[in-house]
């Protein structure tokens, strides 16, 4: 008999082929391009999105680098390659842009972008040094780039990035400002040839972000109003359904404001480039549910003459806060793009909580009427419910 070692490992035995052959398919994608000019390259990397791959030979001697830049584009499109000397991301990046103009001649603009939300396309000098002005080609559905570039402090780690868009009659048009247009980042070492995906680390916080706010928020506060409302009806859940209630309630607004602080983070990082409706949402969400929180230490009591105005407000900021969360956290969908199950997923799960919401109405109602007939029969003034009618 196989001992289950043996068995585990005879288990990832198929994944480490698969990995290895999807490892060697992209490196041979990579390294079987050929260039005009009989122009090789000793080094080169699949980009992770648009379509692109860069091709360089790094000389030790003079701090320089001989560069291939190619990436998919239609004719009437634009691909852009450059390295930001100063931090990740495209703001203040010197750039290389490769398109065509009306009578379909290629030609490279170089230029900065001092911001993404209205960037430059001018013609500038570049902050590093470009020994041969840089060309460009256009062929088989591709643009291809050549550029000799002086590294920025003669440092081999660099944070590159790239970009693709559409043009019209010569004019450069605005890239899409989600999806993979958004992930053209990415840290590399000419030297050794190690990339790192900086704007991995960036959408793994997005990510994050997102995961936080729809739980917090978006789950487990409407989740906590829904305990609030129908369980205090039912005699047996008595005090219960208030700890559990007073449990979702602190646990979504920690997770909220989690998502909400790095959500200030990532928009602090993404200079020019501000998603104002999302953005506004999440701060009138935050504030209405601090509110909240700061208003439980107000909360008069029951047989207080303003304990009913309290309930009025305690109950619509509530509500908005879950309307607003709701909202934003499709809104956040939208910008982030994720796989369609992701948005699919959450859809399901506030219908769900929809449903549960409507039968536990019609249960509680039958509830309180019968309660209130009853106690009505004995004399009682009182409507012997919890729920707020």
């Amino acid at each position: 008999m196989a001992r289950p070692g043996h068995c585990r490992a005879a288990a990832w035995l198929p994944l480490l082929v698969l990995l290895l052959a999807a490892g060697s398919a992209t490196a041979q994608t990579c390294l079987s391009a050929t260039f005009t000019g009989g122009r090789t390259f000793l080094k080169c990397n699949q980009l992770p999105v648009l379509g692109a791959s860069l091709h360089w030979t790094y000389h030790a001697e003079n701090g320089t680098a001989d560069i291939a830049f190619r990436a998919q584009s239609g004719s009437s499109g634009w691909v852009a390659w450059g390295i930001n000397p100063d931090t990740q991301g495209m703001a203040g990046s010197n750039v290389f842009v490769a398109s065509q103009d009306a009578s379909g001649a290629v030609a490279v603009l170089t230029t900065v972008l001092e911001n993404t939300t209205r960037p430059s396309l001018t013609e500038a000098t570049l902050s590093f040094p470009v020994p041969v002005p840089a060309s460009a080609e256009y062929s088989a559905n591709a643009y291809t780039i050549y550029a000799t570039v002086g590294l920025p402090r003669n440092s081999t780690s660099q944070n590159t990035v790239w970009q693709a868009g559409p043009s019209s009659g010569g004019a450069i048009l605005p890239h899409a400002t989600s999806g993979q247009n958004m992930l053209g980042v990415q840290n590399l070492d000419f030297l050794s040839g190690t990339a790192t995906a900086g704007s991995n680390s960036r959408l793994h916080r997005r990510n994050l972000h997102g995961v936080l706010n729809a739980v917090g928020w978006g789950i487990l506060i409407p989740l906590g109003a829904m305990i609030a409302r129908y369980l205090r009806v039912f005699e047996a859940a008595d005090p219960a359904w208030f700890y559990v209630h007073i449990a979702c309630q602190i646990s979504g607004y920690a997770l909220g404001v989690g998502g909400w602080g790095l959500g200030l983070k990532l928009g602090s990082e993404s200079v020019g480039l501000t998603y104002q409706p999302h953005r506004n949402i999440g701060i009138a969400i935050f504030a209405l549910a601090t509110l909240q929180v700061f208003a439980l230490f107000l909360r008069p009591d029951k047989k207080n003459k303003y304990r009913v105005y309290w309930n009025v407000y305690h109950h619509s900021v509530g509500y908005s806060v879950i309307v607003l969360a709701i909202i934003n956290i499709f809104k956040g969908l939208d910008i982030l793009k994720p796989a369609t199950g992701w948005k699919t997923g959450y859809i399901v799960i506030i219908a769900t909580l929809g449903g549960i919401a409507l039968v536990l109405e019609a249960i509680t109602w039958v509830i309180v009427l019968r309660r209130r007939k009853r106690n009505q029969s004995y004399g009682n003034g009182t409507n012997g419910t919890g729920l707020q009618l």
